[in-house]
């Protein structure tokens, strides 16, 4: 059902569900949560929520990709995650009881659910099992961003921007249009995010970006990027 911006999609008919942390909770915690949320689409570049402000819910992503970043005390913004439909945002900030320690903002065109934080909270208390899943979710987001970091660390540029290519590669997935499912879907992302996820300047990204295509690794239309030697890219940034 949709009416202007906002719509509404049933938790018990998402086609997303299976994959997110939701998958496990009853029928009737389901239609609680239908009953409470709102459901809204969002242009591209709009934002969810804002560093340091305090959550008032969480969101679950039906359609289209998020980034999730912070900003330096340069100014300089860190992309720490592309968010893609299926992932829940905010729930560590509103579980700890603490701000937001980052920003979201959507990347195309985006429909979000909105969970209030107290229909949340009951279910968190009265679903052990979900608790537990949770639990886990938080923990190898933790371990994911640990090795991250490690890796901004100790590697080249020139490494994590193979990483990076690799990683956005997977996150953007196979074109369901290809009768094969053998196209990968071009990643599309302007040259000032993709730095901000490796961690360094545009212009650098521009620079190896331009390297790695004379070398045949991508190809590239306008802002869009196709990797069309991973193995090559695997090796590139040692992993």
């Amino acid at each position: 059902m949709k009416t202007g911006n906002r719509y509404f999609v049933s938790c018990s008919d998402c086609r997303v569900r299976a994959n997110s942390l939701f998958d496990k909770l009853s029928e009737d915690e389901l239609n609680n949560w239908d009953y409470h949320k709102s459901c809204a689409r969002h242009k591209k570049g709009q934002v969810l929520f804002h560093e340091g402000t305090r959550p008032l819910g969480i969101y679950c992503l039906n359609k289209g990709k998020i980034k999730i970043y912070q900003t330096g005390s340069d100014g300089k913004d860190q992309i720490i995650k592309i968010a893609v439909p299926g992932d829940v945002l905010g729930y560590k900030a509103l579980v700890s009881d603490s701000s937001y320690p980052v920003t979201s903002e959507t990347l195309e065109e985006t429909s979000v659910c909105f969970i209030p934080k107290d229909e949340f909270l009951k279910t968190l208390q009265s679903n052990p099992q979900f608790g537990q899943k949770l639990l886990k979710l938080a923990c190898n987001e933790i371990g994911s961003m640990t090795d991250s970091l490690t890796s901004l660390a100790q590697k080249s540029v020139r490494e994590r921007l193979a990483m990076a290519l690799l990683m956005l590669k997977d996150t953007y997935g196979t074109d369901p249009a290809s009768p094969t499912g053998e196209n990968e879907i071009e990643i599309n992302l302007t040259r000032e995010d993709l730095a901000n996820i490796v961690g360094t300047a545009t212009e650098t990204v521009i620079r190896i970006l331009q390297e790695m295509k004379e070398d045949k690794l991508i190809k590239t239309k306008g802002r869009k990027i196709k990797v069309v030697e991973p193995t090559r890219l695997y090796k590139i940034g040692n992993y």
